[in-house]
């Protein structure tokens, strides 16, 4: 009862019922914002995604490869399709490989849905899709290249034999 009093107060007063269009201004405004920052979350860059990725893994070998001399042992890392792992070697097993565990940067990681990675070349020879590419204790490693690549953009992952990896800036395939 008390609303309706006051409604027909300020009704009576003259003051006209609805929104100004500055208001209405003010909403459109501030909704056309927020859409375009929606639709710029959206429609994001493969460019961006693919170094974002490339510079991941590269961090993530890099983080082997110490591993690798910190605890005197042959590591390895393979890339498949779109996905990569970390390896160790067992000697103790005849050097068979087995999947490294409990270290979270060195889990096994699927890439995105539309990317496709693979391992170009080791000591500058065609490789196998499957190999491992070992990093060993002594720090002393042969140069590789792995190829990360969405759409028709791709990146390489060069590796040098002191274990530092660059990513390339991305490139039309």
């Amino acid at each position: 009862m008390n609303v309706q009093r006051n409604v027909q107060r300020v009704l009576a007063r003259g003051h006209p019922a609805g929104f100004t269009l500055a208001e209405v201004l003010v909403v459109l405004i501030v909704i056309g914002l927020a859409s375009a920052l929606a639709y710029a979350r959206f429609d994001s860059d493969p460019r961006a995604e693919l170094e974002r990725e490339g510079r991941r893994l590269g961090a993530a070998v890099e983080h082997a490869a110490l591993l690798a001399q910190w605890h005197n042992e042959t590591l390895g890392v393979s890339v498949t399709g779109g996905s990569y792992r970390f390896w160790r070697r067992d000697a103790a097993k005849g050097d068979d490989w087995s999947a490294l565990s409990g270290d979270d940067v060195l889990a096994a990681r699927a890439l995105p849905a539309s990317f496709a990675a693979a391992l170009r070349s080791y000591a500058a020879q065609p490789v196998a899709p499957d190999a491992v590419v070992p990093l060993r204790a002594s720090g002393q490693n042969e140069p590789f290249v792995i190829e990360l690549a969405v759409a028709q953009w791709h990146v390489l992952l060069l590796s040098d034999p002191i274990n530092r990896v660059t990513v390339s800036t991305p490139s039309l395939r």
